[in-house]
């Protein structure tokens, strides 16, 4: 009889040290994924200063949000698109790639095509 009393509680300390523990790293992921979000986020007040590492009003305002957002359950992607909607795309330091700046990303590759072709052109020019 004691000895299925103690092996009761050694069951119920198991069992709270269990749910303790998936607390605290849920808490520690959240605040993780924060981190990782915020620093890819530009501060509107002090420009060109990540959101994490600034001590503005609006940085605080937005990690708040941030984190509220991922406490909810929403994901990465789905925070950054409320975020661009909300504050425009200038607040992201890396720009989405969609149809309205393709250009951007397509025109650095564009000039290294069109070097290459007139280096091509001027050293065939001078070996004839």
């Amino acid at each position: 009889m004691k000895l299925s009393h103690f092996f009761r509680i050694l069951r119920t300390i198991i069992l709270f040290f269990i749910c303790f523990t998936f607390k605290t790293y849920a808490v520690e992921n959240i605040d993780e994924r924060v981190k990782n979000l915020t620093l890819e986020l530009r501060c509107m007040t002090c420009q060109n200063q990540s959101i994490y590492d600034s001590d503005a009003e609006f940085s605080n305002d937005i990690k708040k949000i941030v984190k509220l957002k991922f406490q909810e359950g929403k994901s990465e992607h789905d925070i950054k698109k409320f975020l661009v909607e909300r504050y425009g795309e200038y607040i992201l330091f890396r720009p989405l790639m969609n149809y309205n700046n393709i250009f951007l990303w397509v025109f650095p590759f564009i000039l290294l095509i069109i070097g290459l072709f007139f280096i091509i052109i001027k050293t065939k020019g001078k070996k004839a």
